[in-house]
């Protein structure tokens, strides 16, 4: 079992360099250039907020699953936007060997379960494939026409893009969207219906992307965002659900993780190691989760709260498994890293086990089993010399 997990790990490590992927588009705020991964969180969250939109016969559980992972192979080939020059057939060539190189990482099973997933969203030919495409024609395009001052530049390719580009399709395969579209575009009023309603939200859950936390990505070049790190943990409870305390349903995590952190574009993120008022933090949450879940049509408002709630609350097998995920994502990275976060709040590894091992052995404890001889072994290396020296 420890060489399968040390395989599943060495993938979820290699996947962090997809936030070091930059793409042509920006946030809609137009501060900088969007990475493949906090794209990626953000396709997984359409997924969910347009799963009443999707036919009878699509998955959107699959269609999430797909959105995880469909831009992994950029870690390799890099992002090559639609508006430029490229050998298409090359490039498909070049990613197939990069999902093979990556996703053979992973132990067989799971490779080959990860790699025919990738293929089948790259094939576009079934009904969870073509939703999960389209939706990945849609962010783009919304992300530019959602802005308050968008670059002209990207007003044009947009244009392009639905007037006679890869977006055109649109106008038949999902008619409501491209009508909003075109309307944005022609500066038109635009008509309230079940697409135009969940377009608020998607574009102030984008704001997720600015959130920057306590941590540092495994490059350590720079601190993480709340959107790529909801992604990865996303991946990571994916990955290693078999390791589960209990039996999970892993569609279910997925979810929660998906919407676990949305709350910080209003409360912002509280390091585990900072100083925090609990109450008052709790309160700014209540309250963000309120507003922001509150944008969404009632039913989804519901449901959207019940699964933040449930996380929150780390009852459930679901969401205690949820919750050890998320603390065991950071100290992989820290390890990598030199320290990281722990450096920075000069915290000792009995810190770090009162704060980290009761959540991650009450989901997992074969993951704590893993991890702990290895921070004891790292911060055995700084007993002479201090994290933060």
């Amino acid at each position: 079992m420890t060489e399968r997990l040390s395989a599943q790990i060495a993938f979820l490590k290699r996947a962090d360099m997809l936030k070091m992927v930059e793409r042509a588009n920006v946030l809609l705020n137009q501060s900088r250039p969007e990475n493949s991964a906090e794209h990626s969180w953000h396709l997984a969250l359409w997924a969910l907020v347009m799963a009443p939109l999707a036919g009878p016969d699509v998955s959107i559980d699959r269609v999430i699953r797909m959105l995880l992972l469909h831009d992994l192979v950029e870690i390799v080939v890099g992002d090559h936007p639609i508006h430029l020059e490229t050998d298409w057939d090359h490039l498909a060539e070049a990613e197939q060997a990069a999902a093979s190189e990556l996703f053979g990482l992973l132990p067989r099973d799971q490779a080959q379960t990860f790699l025919s997933l990738w293929q089948e969203f790259e094939s576009d030919q079934t009904p969870d494939a073509q939703f999960a495409k389209i939706l990945d024609r849609c962010q783009p395009l919304f992300q530019v026409l959602c802005a308050s001052d968008p670059h002209p530049d990207h007003v044009k390719i947009a244009r392009a893009n639905l007037d006679g580009g890869r977006a055109a399709y649109l106008s038949q395969v999902f008619p409501l969207a491209y009508h909003h579209a075109t309307a944005l575009l022609a500066g038109s009023p635009t008509e309230e219906n079940a697409f135009s309603t969940r377009i608020a939200f998607l574009a102030e859950a984008d704001k997720l992307k600015s959130v920057v936390r306590a941590s540092r990505l495994m490059a350590g070049d720079r601190f993480e965002n709340s959107a790529e790190h909801s992604w990865h943990i996303m991946l990571y409870a994916w990955v290693l659900a078999e390791h589960a305390q209990s039996e999970i349903n892993v569609d279910r995590v997925l979810q929660m993780l998906l919407l676990h952190d949305i709350v910080e574009i209003d409360a912002g993120d509280h390091p585990i190691y900072g100083q925090v008022n609990h109450a008052e933090q709790e309160a700014m949450e209540q309250a963000a989760a309120q507003r922001l879940f509150g944008l969404l049509p009632d039913m989804q408002q519901a449901h959207f709260t019940d699964m933040w709630l449930e996380f929150e609350a780390a009852k459930s097998t679901d969401a205690r498994f949820a919750k050890a995920v998320d603390r065991f994502q950071t100290p992989i990275a820290n390890l990598e890293n030199g320290g990281g976060s722990w450096a920075d709040y000069n915290v000792t590894l009995a810190q770090l086990k009162a704060r980290v091992e009761p959540s991650i052995t009450a989901g997992a404890p074969e993951l704590w089993n893993w991890l702990h001889p290895q921070l004891a072994a790292f911060f055995q290396s700084f007993e002479a010399t201090p994290l933060d020296a």
